[in-house]
């Protein structure tokens, strides 16, 4: 039989998409492109945004539409935590949340047996382990994704992660250790480590990140690290020291931001201050050479004042972001500010958005222009039309002209010139 996978959302999400095609492939299923025909299709969703719960509803319709006498499975973070507006989504054969990825083909199996349907989310639990299985490739990328961390214990006001997610857990350090082992024998040289909050790994073991990072850092075969997203007040001065340290660590720092206002900080429940966040800005700043710094800032939280988003587009400006994703608030059931009654119109968050992402792009372009006459060494991905493209170590996006395909490969470019989102150069 035929299977085939579809990711809304994450990194974290695609992590467990390919967790799921490996569990597939291991069953005897011959996985396929979504867009393909296929006997079966998994849905792996996303419930971030009202959006994203949107789109998925969608994609559960049109995958039923289309295919008629195919299985239908939808999983991810919408059944975690809608089970019931997920249960009522009677195209769906097979309805379970991420806790339960795991049970996959059980389930499949289950269903082909008995033809009813299935509907089994179980709720997350304070004392859960984290739970998952090894990859030894993720399809369709250069560099590897590495998931060591789930769930979430902060409660942002704003966020309904913790409901789809349950609490942080983390990943075994051994468990860790046997998945690079296997990325790097597949020719991986570069991973990404993911988590739900990243930063928080080993708060519940009693291990650090660093501890994970340095099993990439001895691993022969993987020649660059990098970390997804981090919270500003768990990257300590020790964490820092042990970082500069690990000469495979790629100095790019996503930095959780959300405003730069601490009005609305404090009203988000964020657990810092903006002196705070711009502290931690100097300190890697000062540490790390050729270092990018990008974030996410939510513009148009309940309660924003003119004042309060000058703060931010104030701030922002000061910190020097190599990239900003600016979007606009989205109240999301479920969570503490979807109640909020100051809600800002959506014709004034739409011009705070533009205004601050035109703020943000012209330091964008401030921070490329510096590399025009550098050379660096890029890490490209897969050629089309005949440009090769590829990311420093700090993340900066490099495109060349050229005939063969060197994807896979870390080269030296030389920087001529700004290139659509990035910069472009030749090949040394």
């Amino acid at each position: 039989m035929k299977a085939a996978v579809y990711t809304l959302g994450c990194k974290v999400n695609q992590y467990e998409s390919q967790e799921m095609i490996s569990s597939l492939k291991e069953a005897g299923y011959i996985v396929t492109d979504h867009k393909d025909k296929a006997d079966i299709y998994i849905i792996n969703s996303c419930t971030v945004t009202a959006e994203s719960s949107r789109k998925t509803r969608q994609a559960v319709r049109r995958f039923r539409n289309e295919n008629p006498e195919s299985i239908i499975v939808l999983t991810g973070c919408f059944p975690q935590a809608f089970p019931e507006e997920a249960e009522a989504l009677t195209e769906a054969d097979i309805v379970f949340g991420n806790k339960t990825n795991q049970m996959l083909i059980s389930k499949i199996s289950e269903f082909i047996k008995n033809r009813q349907r299935i509907s089994a989310v179980e709720k997350h639990e304070r004392n859960d382990s984290y739970k998952g299985r090894e990859i030894d490739s993720f399809d369709a990328h250069t560099r590897a994704f590495i998931k060591i961390q789930d769930g979430c214990n902060r409660y942002c006001s704003y966020c309904i992660i913790p409901k789809a997610r349950g609490f942080s857990r983390s990943r075994p350090l051994d468990d860790i250790k046997i998945e690079l082992k296997k990325l790097a024998e597949a020719g991986y040289k570069e991973v990404v480590f993911v988590g739900i909050n990243l930063s928080s790994y080993g708060l519940d073991n009693g291990t650090s990140i660093c501890d994970a990072l340095e099993l990439a850092e001895k691993t022969e075969g993987i020649e660059r690290f990098r970390l997804g997203s981090l919270e500003p007040d768990h990257i300590t001065d020790s964490v820092i020291k042990r970082l500069a340290s690990m000469s495979k660590f790629c100095p790019q720092f996503h930095l959780s931001l959300q405003s730069g206002s601490n009005t609305i900080l404090k009203r988000m429940n964020r657990h810092y201050t903006a002196e705070e966040y711009l502290e931690l800005c100097k300190k890697l700043t000062a540490t790390f050479d050729d270092i990018s710094l990008t974030t996410d800032i939510i513009v148009g939280f309940p309660g924003e004042t003119e004042e309060n988003f000058n703060e931010t587009l104030d701030f922002a400006k000061e910190c020097g972001f190599m990239k900003v994703h600016v979007f606009p608030f989205s109240p999301r059931e479920g969570t503490p500010a979807y109640n909020y009654q100051d809600k800002i119109l959506n014709s004034v968050k739409n011009h705070r958005c533009s205004v601050l992402q035109k703020s943000c792009d012209e330091t964008r372009e401030s921070f490329l222009k510096a590399y025009i006459g550098k050379t660096v060494e890029v890490l490209f991905e897969t050629p089309k039309n005949g440009i090769q493209q590829g990311y420093t170590k700090n993340y900066t996006p490099v495109a060349v002209f050229c005939d063969k395909d060197i994807s896979g490969q870390i080269l030296p470019v030389e920087i001529t010139e700004l290139y659509e989102d990035g910069v472009s150069g030749i090949l040394k």
